[in-house]
Order: C-alpha cells, then sequence, then structure tokens
C-alpha cells in the first residue's frame, strides 16, 4: 500500500501537473492567478489579511535567495516549504505593519518616482540605456509581472522613506562622542620581549615507558576515523545526452528565426507629459511643440519638458523595440512614423507622448550554420534533461526496495560506482557535499542499511548511495603513532620550559627589576612601543590584544604579565601608561567615521526597537 502511494504521488501524471503549474507561474506571475485562488488568509495584522499568495511569493524569494547565497553547499532540504514558510511569513507580517505605519504618517511615492527608479536599475539596462524586453525577462525569470514588482517596489520605497526617517532621527550627543573618542583614541605605552621556544628545543631521547603512559592516557587521540564504503549511482544531463538528428535541428532553426524574418527594429526616442489635476501638461504639449517648431533639437526638449525623468537625462531616448516592448497605441504610431520625423500627440496610461523614430534597421537573419552549435546544445540538453526526469523517476521507484543498486542500475542501463574510506569530515570528491555525508550516515541508511533515497544536487545532479561497510573507529597500535607521541612529548616539555622562564622573568619584574635589564641579562631582545592605539597595524595581534585588555597601571608604576602564543613562544610585557583619547585630537575624518558608526549603531537599535513596538502593539493572528 505504501508503494502504491509513493508511486502515486510521484508518477509521470503528477509530474505533469505540477509542471503545468510551474509553467503557469513562470509564463504569467503570480497575478495570474492573484484573483482566482483562494481566499482563505493566512494570517490577519490589525484586520489586514495576508493571503496564501503573498506566502507563496514570499517563499519563493526566499528560496531563490538561498539558492543564490549558498552554491553547491545548498542542502535542498533547506528549500522546503515546511522550513521556509515560518521564515517568510514574519517577513509579511513586519512588512505589513510598516506599510501601515507608513499609510498612517501619510507617507507615499508617485508613479514617476516608480518608473524612473525602474528604467535607472542596471539590471534592466542594455548599453546603458533601459530595455522594456529586458525588463521583463528578467522579471518573468524571477516570477514576477511588471504591474506586480512595480507595486512591490512601490511598497519598498515607502517603507525604505519610513525607516531613513528613523534613522535620520538618531544622533550621537556630544558626550557620547566624547565618551567612545576617549575609547577609540586611547594611547598606551608598552615595553615586551619574546622569549623563543627554539631556546628549549628538547631533542632528547624520550623513554619507552614515557610513550607508553602517554600512549594509554591519550588513546582517544590514537584511533582511525569512522568511515564507509558506498557503492552509489550518480545522474546529470550529460550522461543521458544523444545525438539530435538532421530533421530536429532544421525545424529548430525554422523556430529560432521565425519571429526574425522581415523584422524591422526602431530607436524611439520620446517627450512625456503627465497629465495632471490642474492641465499644465496641455500647456507644457504646446510649449514642447512650439520649441520643436522652431528647430530645437528633439534632445535638448526632451531634457527640458519630459516628465519621464530617466529618459529625459538621455535625451528622450528609450533604446530599440521590434514592435513589442512599448503599449499597443505607441508601437502603432512608430510602425507609421517616418524615421527623423515627430509624431503628433500619442496618449497612453502614462500620458501624453510626443515619438521620434532616431534610427530603424532591418534585422539579420543568422544562418542554419551559424545557428547550429547552439541549436545542437539546445536540443541535446532538452532531450537530455527530459530523459533524466524520467530516470530519476523511475530510479526511485526501483531503489525504494531494492536489497542493492545493482539491480536497479542494470534495468535502466546506469553504471554502479564505488569509494571506500568516506568519513564524516570528507574533503574532496563529490561526497565532500554536506548533503550527501548527511545522507550517508543517516540512521536510514547506516543504521538500516538501506538504500538512500535519490538526493539531488546543484547543477541538475542526481545521487543515490547505499552504505556497503562501516568501518568503525579503532585504536591505532602504538608503533604507528610513536613519532606523533614522541613529538608530543617534546612539545610539552619545550612549553613547560618556556612557561617557567616566563614565570621567573616575571617574578623578578615585579620584584622590581628592568625588563630593558632582564632582557639584556637572558639574551632576549626588547621592544618599547609608545602611543599604540586600537587600530595599530605593526604589532602582533595577539600582543596588541593582551595590551587593551590589562587594566591601566598606577600613576607612575607599571604592569606587568606575560601570554604563550600558539607557536609555543612567550611574550613578557610591561604596561607602561594609558592616555585617555579626546574627541578635539580627532581628525576630521576620523570624527566623521565615528559619528556615522555611532548613528548607524543607535539607528539599528532605534529600527528593532520601533518594529517590535509595531508587533507588541498589533493584533496578529496567524492561521
Amino acid at each position: 500500500m505504501l508503494q502504491n502511494i509513493r508511486s502515486n504521488v510521484q508518477g509521470t501524471a503528477a509530474k505533469v501537473i505540477i509542471g503545468l503549474i510551474v509553467v503557469s507561474f513562470a509564463l504569467f506571475g503570480i497575478e495570474s492567478v492573484l484573483f482566482g485562488g483562494s481566499g482563505a488568509s493566512i494570517a490577519e495584522v490589525n484586520g489586514q489579511e495576508i493571503g496564501p499568495l503573498e506566502l507563496q511569493q514570499a517563499v519563493e524569494t526566499l528560496r531563490r535567495q538561498m539558492i543564490s547565497g549558498m552554491g553547491d553547499n545548498l542542502d535542498p532540504a533547506m528549500l522546503e516549504e515546511e522550513r521556509l514558510a515560518p521564515q517568510a511569513i514574519d517577513s509579511l507580517i513586519r512588512r505589513t505593519l510598516l506599510m501601515q505605519s507608513a499609510e498612517d504618517m501619510g507617507l507615499t511615492v508617485s508613479n514617476q518616482e516608480v518608473s524612473s527608479l525602474i528604467a535607472s536599475m542596471g539590471q534592466f539596462q542594455q548599453d546603458g540605456v533601459f530595455s522594456p524586453e529586458l525588463y521583463r525577462n528578467v522579471l518573468a525569470g524571477a516570477g514576477y509581472t511588471p504591474a506586480f514588482f512595480k507595486v512591490s517596489l512601490a511598497e519598498d520605497m515607502v517603507v525604505n522613506q519610513l525607516r531613513s526617517g528613523l534613522a535620520g532621527s538618531e544622533f550621537a550627543t556630544p558626550s557620547e562622542l566624547a565618551v567612545n573618542a576617549g575609547i577609540l583614541g586611547e594611547q598606551r605605552d608598552v615595553r615586551f620581549m619574546m622569549i623563543p621556544s627554539s631556546a628549549f628545543a628538547d631533542d632528547s631521547p624520550i623513554g619507552e615507558s614515557d610513550i607508553d603512559a602517554y600512549y594509554a592516557e591519550h588513546q582517544g587521540r590514537f584511533m582511525t576515523p569512522e568511515s564507509v564504503d558506498l557503492e552509489y549511482i550518480q545522474l546529470s544531463p550529460d550522461d543521458l545526452r544523444q545525438p539530435v538528428d538532421e530533421a530536429s535541428l532544421l525545424a529548430a532553426y525554422e523556430d529560432a528565426i521565425q519571429g526574425d524574418v522581415a523584422a524591422t527594429e526602431n530607436r524611439v526616442s520620446h517627450i512625456l507629459l503627465v497629465n495632471d489635476e490642474t492641465g499644465t501638461s496641455a500647456e507644457k504639449l504646446t510649449q514642447a511643440q512650439d520649441e520643436l517648431a522652431q528647430g530645437t533639437p528633439f534632445a535638448e526638449v526632451a531634457e527640458s519638458f519630459s516628465d519621464d525623468l530617466a529618459s529625459a537625462r538621455r535625451g528622450g531616448d528609450l533604446g530599440y523595440s521590434t514592435g513589442d516592448a512599448f503599449p499597443t497605441e505607441i508601437e502603432s504610431a512608430i510602425a507609421t512614423l517616418p524615421a527623423g520625423e515627430v509624431s503628433k500627440p500619442v496618449v497612453s496610461d502614462a500620458g501624453t507622448h510626443l515619438l521620434l523614430v532616431t534610427e530603424r534597421r532591418d534585422l539579420d537573419v543568422s544562418s542554419f550554420e551559424e545557428l547550429r552549435p547552439q541549436l545542437e546544445e539546445a536540443l541535446q540538453l532538452e532531450e537530455a534533461r527530459a530523459e533524466l526526469l524520467l530516470t530519476v523517476e523511475a530510479l526511485r521507484d526501483l531503489v525504494f526496495n531494492a536489497d542493492g543498486l545493482a539491480a536497479p542500475a542494470r534495468e535502466l542501463g546506469l553504471e554502479v560506482q564505488s569509494i571506500e574510506g568516506v568519513t564524516r569530515s570528507q574533503s574532496d570528491g563529490v561526497f565532500a557535499n554536506p548533503v550527501l555525508l548527511d545522507t550517508a550516515f543517516s540512521e536510514e541508511v547506516l543504521g538500516n542499511g538501506h538504500n538512500s533515497d535519490v538526493v539531488e544536487l546543484a547543477g541538475e545532479q542526481f545521487v543515490v548511495l547505499r552504505v556497503t561497510t562501516h568501518h568503525q573507529p579503532e585504536t591505532l597500535p602504538v608503533d604507528d603513532v610513536r613519532e606523533e607521541i614522541v613529538t608530543s612529548l617534546q612539545n610539552e616539555a619545550t612549553r613547560q620550559a618556556v612557561q617557567a622562564e616566563a614565570e621567573a622573568l616575571l617574578a623578578d619584574l615585579r620584584a622590581g627589576k628592568s625588563l630593558t635589564e632582564l632582557g639584556e641579562a637572558a639574551g632576549y631582545p626588547v621592544e618599547t612601543e609608545l602611543g599604540v592605539d586600537r587600530r595599530n597595524t605593526t604589532m602582533s595581534p595577539l600582543i596588541l590584544r593582551r595590551t587593551f585588555e590589562l587594566p591601566a597601571p598606577p600613576a607612575g608604576q607599571g604592569l606587568a604579565d606575560f601570554i604563550l602564543t600558539p607557536q609555543g613562544d612567550a611574550v613578557v610585557m610591561e604596561l607602561l601608561a594609558v592616555v585617555p583619547g579626546n574627541v578635539v585630537d580627532l581628525e576630521p575624518v576620523e570624527l566623521d567615521m565615528l559619528q556615522r558608526q555611532l548613528s548607524n549603531e543607535y539607528s539599528g537599535l532605534v529600527d528593532n526597537e520601533f518594529q517590535q513596538g509595531l508587533r507588541n502593539s498589533a493584533d496578529i493572528s496567524v492561521m
């Protein structure tokens, strides 16, 4: 019965349905179902509902961010909706609260501001010019439609107004600047000498009894790592590539050039005049037309009169269109407008346009031989991906109940590979992937001896594995680790000798002897650093950190201490004096940086407290 359920859920019919849903989102965006979906809300904030489609979009945004940020280290389990949904809901609630607060304050942005920002975004520009086609393609790839993106961007701009206002309300007071400047600008005088471990290196032979005693006391250090031997099947589209027949290539070529045949591309500039309540757009239209009639270049008139600020800075240039980049009424006017001639006023939803075709050119149609490599690659990959999904689906079903991987591989014509000695800290090869390591050492696979599920990795890679042998940690023979033990004992003897020397010198220093005299007597060079601050880059970071950890010494006296370095050396040091920083001593650049740092810290605190206050006073229910 379980197998029937599993087969139905993962069957081809179910995948086709899911595929159609995914394609509909990719082609039409979330708005294609926004008004046709369920009305049930997933949360309510002060009476305002958050719908399931908003949650779906938020989850998808989080998923894309994680895929982009983590790359090959991505754990597919982290992309499951059950894990992402709580974070997405919290984000939607926080955004809703901020939008409600912004609306209460009367904050808003105009359509013109939103459009100008979109036009200035580099990801929507081609050769430095806004490209409507690129704009639509980028949004479609992210699961947005232009209208939905514009609404979301407008909300982001309003929220940023609110948060910028909060950030701008915070500043550091003179007393706060003084306190922080006192810490930041503090200077210390310190004297220190290094006791090198090399001066105490002990290469004398180590007795067998000492080796045996160390081995018995530290056996946990001398263990082989736990490891497993695996057999596995690995699949990717490249494993299933097949030659493409000539007929398919020719058909693909015809499809590819169909839209290019006799196509004309127009480069267009415009002057946009937005209609407003006072009717000033009509006056501006007359003025703009008069300027053009007097011979003023179109670009200059656009810079002076156009309400599309983004294109106005480029003389009204909108880039190229093949007839589908702009609204229908504009494209219709462009199609009949001679190059170099200004159109009559054209009205669209955005306002009134004066259009100018600055360049008109016929698109070249690529030859079959030019496109053959790309077409062959695309068709091979398309067919391989389709075959891969079918093969993976069949493999899932076959390995579910199989005793091993040999029979499923034989039935599907796949190769079973093997690898020995995979540890939990594997650092190379495909099994360095943490997802596969977690799978290999899971209770289901390692403990129960079952085949794993088919694991999907980044880059359309799929792996199914099985543990053939489990190697438990074992104690290594003493002879195998003898050299390591000898080295450890010698290093320990050296460390103890260095520490004893440092403690003896520290005692002499605290008894009133001079560090300089002690260094000269022992043959250790002594260094003195005066006026050291926390940003010093010439001193050892370890010594610098300890210098500023020590309390200020009494006036006229020094404070002595020593530290051991990771390399086994010792540093005996004496803090001589501490001079607090003063805000008046800061350079203008330093003072500005300190003010910015404090303002950013305070702004972050205010933002967090403000949002927490909104949440505490809100009526929030999550369904």
